[in-house]
């Protein structure tokens, strides 16, 4: 009946022949790589420019660019905009933060609230079953309904069962 049998993901396994091509081309490239460098001392150049001479007659030699100082951007992104300030009514007298229920009550929200979806056409897709090879996600919601209640009724009879043993059997 195969009821809890897994099924053979079609993109499951062409991402592991996908990654397995990768390191084949990865470990070629690598050989490669070392019979070129134990081949040869080091890299041929040509050119007609003699060293400590300029490049072109008549011109001095570019002068390297000064160092600058890294700039730095600010990234709004990476802050949370929903995390309150750090005030001292935060804070209790030995400087732990005191409990915030409203604080705690908007995180667990969050964490139910719906994320907005990165790719609605590709939901949409496997929400239809238009991907070749692929069953629509309404069919595989309702096989895994049907095992949930095959397995809840297991669960009840032998509740039921033991029950009944208790009442009927543990008097004797």
């Amino acid at each position: 009946m195969g009821l809890f049998q897994k099924k053979a993901d079609p993109i499951s396994d062409r991402a592991r022949a996908l990654n397995a091509e990768i390191a084949a081309l990865e470990a070629r490239i690598k050989k490669l790589s070392q019979q070129t460098q134990s081949g040869q001392g080091g890299p041929r150049l040509r050119s007609t420019v003699y060293p400590g001479r300029p490049a072109v007659p008549g011109q001095p030699p570019a002068a390297a660019p000064a160092p600058t100082e890294p700039i730095f951007e600010e990234v709004s992104k990476l802050t949370q905009p929903s995390e309150a300030p750090a005030t001292p009514q935060h804070f209790n007298e030995l400087g732990v933060r005191k409990f915030d229920l409203l604080a705690v009550w908007h995180r667990i929200k969050d964490q139910f609230a719906s994320r907005p979806v990165a790719n609605p056409k590709l939901i949409n897709y496997l929400a239809a079953g238009s991907i070749q090879g692929l069953r629509p996600l309404r069919y595989e919601k309702r096989i895994a309904r049907n095992r949930f209640f095959l397995l809840a009724g297991c669960v009840v009879l032998t509740c039921l069962g033991l029950f009944f043993y208790w009442l009927f059997g543990h008097g004797r």
